[in-house]
């Protein structure tokens, strides 16, 4: 049976109202939630970007049957593989055994803050591999000493180690990805429904293992207004992955989406109070392969009404699928 899932987007709220939203999501009947794990936002007019981990502890303890997940983290640049792995295990203690951690080769978009210039794409997967057997060593609780192309560990430990390790996703967007995510993830991430990643993530050692999908959707009992919102804060999302993990901030954002229009977006984006609606636009992860689907609900404002009609109508209907 497919599950569908709550996103918390980082990038549309503040801290206090995203642990509310996980709150919320559980009590609609959501049956997981990610987070995005991001710098900046996308877009200025998302207006947020708190730090993923501090609300995922909040949530983890806000809620109780909820699983969590980060959608994605980028273990190398921003953040050491050292810390993620830290930063995992300690989530995973304290939502008692709720967390997956999804990793990927990240975007400029967060990673540039640090000053460490952006790799190219090969480099990226190069360091990707090298940081999950860093963290699958840590979470082992070996002390690890480890001098590898791009990381160097020296006598690294976690010394609060939960029973069972956090599963291991990975974002794919291509053979690439495919095979790094077919070799080394216990899940598979995307943000298409397209069934040849799945196919390629099975030739590559994932038949079998979950694969969560994830897409944006805009509820708003004003079909133009639910337009509006979703022209004004997503409309990057049409850009594809190949343009997204390059460009460096907002403003670059802003002027490469300068000339999508209201119409390109509502032919991508359900729009409005229609279940039928959104209901077709999950149909093809479905019918793709994908095991969970993961909702993002746009407007960091416009998530409460939303919760309350998922609960009613749309996680029902999409149960019939």
């Amino acid at each position: 049976m497919v599950q569908f899932g709550y996103t918390m987007m980082t990038e549309q709220a503040g801290p206090r109202e995203l642990v509310a939203h996980a709150v919320g999501a559980e009590k609609a009947g959501f049956d997981f939630s990610v987070i995005s794990d991001h710098y900046f936002p996308w877009l200025a007019s998302q207006g947020h970007s708190p730090n993923a981990w501090t609300v995922l502890g909040a949530a983890a303890q806000a809620t109780t049957r909820l699983p969590l997940m980060t959608f994605v983290t980028c273990p190398t640049v921003r953040y050491h593989p050292v810390l993620v792995a830290q930063q995992a295990a300690t989530v995973q203690l304290l939502s008692q055994g709720r967390f997956r951690l999804g990793l990927g080769s990240g975007e400029r978009l967060n990673e540039h803050v640090v000053g460490g210039g952006w790799p190219g794409v090969d480099v990226r997967h190069e360091m990707l591999e090298e940081a999950v057997g860093i963290i699958r060593a840590l979470f082992e609780g070996r002390t690890l000493d480890h001098h590898g192309p791009h990381y160097d560990v020296e006598h690294a430990k976690l010394w609060d180690v939960p029973e069972t390790a956090p599963p291991i996703g990975i974002a794919v967007s291509g053979e690439r990805s495919c095979r790094l995510a077919g070799h080394l993830a216990d899940v598979v991430v995307a943000t298409e429904p397209k069934k040849e990643l799945l196919d390629s993530f099975d030739r590559h050692g994932g038949a079998g293992k979950p694969r969560i999908g994830q897409l944006p959707v805009c509820y708003d009992t004003d079909r133009d207004a639910a337009i509006e919102r979703a022209h004004d804060q997503f409309r990057w999302f049409g850009l594809g992955w190949p343009v997204n993990s390059e460009l460096p901030h907002d403003g670059a954002f802003a002027s490469a989406t300068q000339f999508v229009g209201k119409d390109d977006v509502a032919e991508s984006i359900p729009c409005g109070d229609k279940t039928e609606n959104f209901v077709e636009a999950v149909r093809p992860y479905v019918e793709a392969g994908f095991t969970e689907i993961a909702l993002v609900q746009i407007g960091g404002a416009h998530q409460e009404g939303y919760l309350d009609w998922a609960a009613a109508e749309l996680l029902p209907a999409l149960r019939e699928l």
